[in-house]
């Protein structure tokens, strides 16, 4: 059983994408398409055709580009894959990612995810400055042992903190208020956690910070057509896959403010009989927290240059 996986922010890089905008006609249709649709010049910003390579990069960092970017760029590589009579029997996609698991599986048309991940985007960037955050990584440290001291700092009234990514054993993303969070990684290296790195990130997201985001995408999803998925789609919020599209509509407005259970839906997956792996889209940041989840025997691939959708 093959399972493909949709990157979510940090993946994102200059320059992505546009080796299969020149190769691909499906894929270039996309990107036309999208650009067409947005109220920005997206291929230039993904492209990076300005010549300045540090504002170009301070470009697509902001969330509001980043997250249409990296929806269209895993989109484009499906296409080629699905050309190619390559589908997968099940799906799921990291944060921003699960929109593009979502559309690759046809419960949401591509411009309906599109502008949903364009408003996400910007809804999440209001939010980190109606109520600024923060978000720090924490290494070496069991979830629940991490889950007590996040509680034990947030009853303690120094402020929102909670787990906000369990990317994988070990790799925990913690998130919140500036001060709850600092105090948390601190409790947390005194509980025994190998490192607390400190992430650049312009919110809280997947946190109780992010309900100015929830409030205004709730009306957007109400009215957005969702279908049930030609295959099932394994959802951030339960870890346990689904094509019932109220539910989907459901989990989609709690993703915001609740925990990401990535290394529960790699496990739930493998439970279900998945064997393969495969990346769709930027980076190969999943492939990696499927070998660190799952075990370094696990078969993994990445499709999302010309290159690599060629050996698939």
């Amino acid at each position: 059983m093959i399972a493909f996986l949709f990157p979510g922010q940090g993946s994102q890089h200059v320059g992505m994408g546009a080796d299969l905008f020149e190769r691909f006609p499906e894929a270039a249709s996309l990107f036309d398409e999208a650009d067409r649709h947005l109220d920005f010049p997206l291929k230039a910003r993904m492209f990076g055709e300005g010549g300045d390579a540090e504002a170009e990069r301070a470009a697509l960092t902001q969330t509001d580009v980043t997250q249409p970017a990296l929806y269209v760029h895993s989109l484009a590589a499906f296409a080629v894959l699905r050309s190619r009579g390559v589908e997968p029997d099940v799906a799921a996609g990291h944060s921003l990612g699960e929109y593009s698991a979502l559309a690759a599986a046809g419960a949401l048309d591509f411009l309906d995810g599109l502008r949903l991940v364009r408003l996400r985007g910007q809804l999440m960037a209001r939010a980190g400055d109606e109520r600024p955050g923060t978000m720090a990584a924490v290494l070496g440290m069991d979830a629940a042992a991490l889950e007590k001291v996040c509680d034990d700092v947030s009853a303690a009234s120094a402020g929102v903190v909670q787990c906000a990514n369990f990317n994988a054993p070990g790799q925990i993303v913690i998130s919140g208020d500036h001060a709850a969070v600092e105090r948390a990684g601190a409790a947390a290296k005194e509980a025994g956690a190998k490192r607390v790195v400190p992430l650049p990130v312009s919110g809280a997201f997947h946190s109780p910070l992010m309900a100015y985001a929830r409030d205004g995408l709730a009306e957007a999803l109400e009215s957005a057509p969702i279908r049930a998925p030609r295959f099932p789609v394994y959802l951030n919020v339960t870890a346990a896959p689904t094509t019932d599209p109220d539910e989907i509509r459901r989990r989609l407005l709690d993703q915001l403010t609740a925990p990401v259970r990535w290394a529960q839906t790699l496990e739930a997956m493998r439970a279900d009989g998945a064997e393969r792996f495969v990346e769709v889209g930027a980076g190969n940041v999943l492939a990696g927290l499927v070998k660190r989840t799952l075990g370094r025997d696990v078969e993994t691939a990445t499709a999302g240059t010309a290159d690599e959708l060629d050996t698939l």
